[in-house]
Order: structure tokens, then sequence, then C-alpha cells
């Protein structure tokens, strides 16, 4: 039943293999988008910012929370889930870092389901590990038991 964590070296705005892909990234809970990965998705299309900063505008009528996922249609076999892995973001005098695992963790168990019913392989770099400051030791093992565990391909990139 359960799948294997592929790592390979290269950018997960690219992702490798046929059938419909879903790249996964970490999103902060302030509407900001401009620093780390979501840059690189940003260069490539549009919507996933736009429907990001929507969702968080309507907040007070949607579902926008820590662990929540949003699922942006970019091609006819690519979706890109914003999924809100952050309590605000690190700046110079903070204290802590920004990473939530347990929203990690709901996001990922639901992005499972997403990816379960669409028969979707998921792509990702080490999701909450870049500037939100993360520990992959700590967010693998939530990779490998709500996407791999449940048999959904996952695909890790380094750059």
């Amino acid at each position: 039943m359960g799948a294997e964590i592929t790592y390979v070296r290269g950018d997960a705005t690219a992702p490798q293999g046929a059938g419909l892909r879903i790249i996964a990234h970490g999103c902060n809970d302030l509407g900001g988008w401009g620093k780390g990965f979501v840059l690189a998705l940003s260069r490539r299309w549009p919507e996933p910012e736009a429907a990001y900063r929507a969702w968080h505008r309507g907040r007070s009528g949607n579902d926008f929370a820590l662990g929540a996922v949003q699922l942006v249609e970019v091609g006819p076999y690519l979706r890109v889930a914003n999924i809100v892995t952050q309590r605000g973001m690190r700046t110079g005098r903070s204290s802590g870092v920004p990473v939530r695992y347990e929203a990690i963790d709901a996001g990922l168990a639901a992005l499972g389901d997403h990816a379960l019913r669409l028969g979707a392989s998921v792509h990702m770099p080490r999701i909450g590990c870049g500037l939100a400051g993360g520990s992959w030791t700590k967010v693998e093992p939530l990779v490998a038991s709500r996407l791999a565990g449940r048999g959904v391909a996952v695909t890790v990139y380094d750059r």
C-alpha cells in the first residue's frame, strides 16, 4: 500500500512524471507572498499567488487557517497546493521559527485526501524547512505517514 519518497536534484516547479501532479508548498498565515519558493512559483504562474491572496482576504468567511489546503489549477495535469504551514514570518527580531509542525501534519493529511481522490502524485521542496525554519527530520516522518504511507507517490526536490 505504501509508496516511497523519492529525492531528486531539480526544480519542484517542473515536476517529473506523467499523470496529475500536485506541487505542494507551505505558506504563512499573514497573507504574505514574496520570499522563498513562492517566487519560483510566481515566475511560472500567476494563479497560485492570486488565489492565495484572495483566500487570505476572504478568511473571515472561508477555511483559511493553519493546516488548510488550497488547490490551484495551473495546467491540465498540474495543481499547486497552497498549504498554510507557518504562523507569521521570520523577522530580524522575532523569537523562534514560524513553522508549525501540527499545521504541516494537518495540511499533508488533507493533501493526501486530495491526491488519493484525484489519483495524483505530490512534488515538493523540503516543505517547512526553508524560510520557515523547520527541520526535515521532523517533517519527513509527516510526509511519510500522511502521503507515502497512504500510497501517494512523493518526490522531494533539492536545488
